[in-house]
């Protein structure tokens, strides 16, 4: 089957230009402008994109919940589920199945667990999860407490050429907490914890990965100190690349106040100056992936008392927008957002997409950066818990294709 994608707007990762891209057998095959594809195929299906973005499909590295018509609204792909499942992700069968479940419209890919059920003491059976279907190993939303386990745990993934995905927060610190200590925590009586919790914890993890010579992602990366150590780490030449969400980005703090559980997330949300620090970060390409981090929660869950509620936020709808919101702050091209969207974290996964590239998967975004609507989190196809409920935005998924076949 043979598709002519014509009259776009294509986001390239050298700029967007206008012109036609071509699709064969779920290949891209040729991009160029409409004189340099002038010989369609006869029996080529022609797409007329009217003028709009066609851009990679999203790659969203490090879901905890698979919400397949979520994710074909945000222009979402591919996912990289996180072992924090039940059953957790730590068995080659489970693993095996949870890549299989998605196709053909989303595909899965699976986050070995670092460990037995996520416990942080014996290590899981990565060589076999990574037969099974594994793009990675992860240590979950716990961090592990042992240096020596996870020195191991980076060993044994570099000798896999597995990537190890961390949750960067020192287990000690936080235990217990809900709350980045400050004047907003203080206020609301919060347990919190300070915000050194994060660069304790990526210290240690970077200090073992250039021990171990291991790739190391750290999902999300929210303080201004331990993006000074992922910038010193890089320069001294350390695998590390390292995540954000849009609600880190755009929101501190103060987004607590009376006691919103919408906006009780992990990390919490970090004080102004974290903030701005994150976004200089993402201008000046010390953080390489933006995630929706996506983990839903219904109001069982987040109708508590705030330190009783869960952590936790729908993101995959609102990825696309929030992000383009960089874009007209001036933070960001719109070429280097997809790169933070859909190239580097399938860099991160090592899978062959991401690009509009010849050779590539036509895995593909067709979106309106302009059209004007606002966040409504009762409308949402999961669980619709989302600080940014009744939020202005710009930017929206018309269609989407995984492999050429739309959605």
């Amino acid at each position: 089957m043979t598709i002519a994608f014509t009259n776009a707007r294509l986001v390239l990762p050298d700029g967007v230009v206008p012109g036609t891209l071509l699709v064969r057998d779920g290949a891209i095959v040729a991009v160029g402008s409409a004189e340099t594809i002038s010989d369609l195929p006869a029996d080529a299906t022609t797409v007329d994109c009217g003028g709009k973005l066609l851009a990679p499909g999203i790659v969203d590295c490090g879901v905890f919940r698979v919400d397949r018509e979520a994710c074909r609204r945000g222009g979402i792909v591919r996912v990289a589920l996180m072992p924090d499942q039940s059953p957790v992700l730590d068995d080659p069968g489970i693993v095996q199945r949870a890549a299989l479940v998605g196709k053909p419209d989303l595909w899965i890919h699976p986050l070995a667990a670092a460990t037995r059920a996520l416990a942080g003491k014996e290590l899981a059976e990565m060589a076999f999860c990574q037969a099974a279907g594994a793009r990675a190993v992860a240590i979950g939303r716990r961090w592990i407490a042992d240096a020596q386990v996870m020195a191991r745990v980076l060993s044994y993934a570099h000798d896999l050429g597995l990537v190890v995905i961390t949750h960067a927060e020192d287990g000690g610190l936080v235990a217990g907490t809900v709350a980045t200590a400050g004047e907003t925590a203080t206020r609301l009586g919060l347990a919190a914890a300070p915000a050194i919790a994060e660069a304790l914890a990526v210290a240690r993890d970077l200090l073992l990965a250039e021990e171990t010579g291991a790739r190391v992602h750290i999902r999300q990366v929210t303080t201004a100190t331990a993006l000074d150590l992922i910038r010193a780490a890089k320069r001294r030449g350390v695998a590390v690349t390292c995540g954000i969400t849009p609600a880190h980005l755009h929101l501190s703090d103060n987004a607590m106040s009376d006691f919103r559980t919408f906006a009780h997330l992990s990390p919490p949300l970090r004080d102004e100056s974290d903030r701005r620090a994150c976004l200089a970060g993402i201008a000046d390409g010390t953080i390489d992936v933006i995630a929706s981090g996506h983990d839903p929660h219904g109001p069982e869950e987040k109708r508590l008392p705030f330190a009783d509620a869960a952590a936790g936020m729908a993101g995959a709808e609102t990825l696309l927008p929030l992000s383009l919101m960089l874009v007209r702050d001036g933070h960001v091209t719109l070429d280097r957002l997809f790169a933070l969207l859909a190239a580097n974290p399938a860099r991160v996964l090592g899978l062959d997409s991401g690009t509009l590239t010849r050779g590539s998967p036509a895995d593909l975004l067709l979106f309106d950066d302009r059209v004007p609507w606002q966040i409504d989190g009762e409308s949402f196809a999961s669980a619709g818990n989302t600080p940014f409920d009744g939020l202005p935005v710009q930017g929206r998924a018309l269609r989407v294709w995984k492999g050429g076949r739309e959605l």
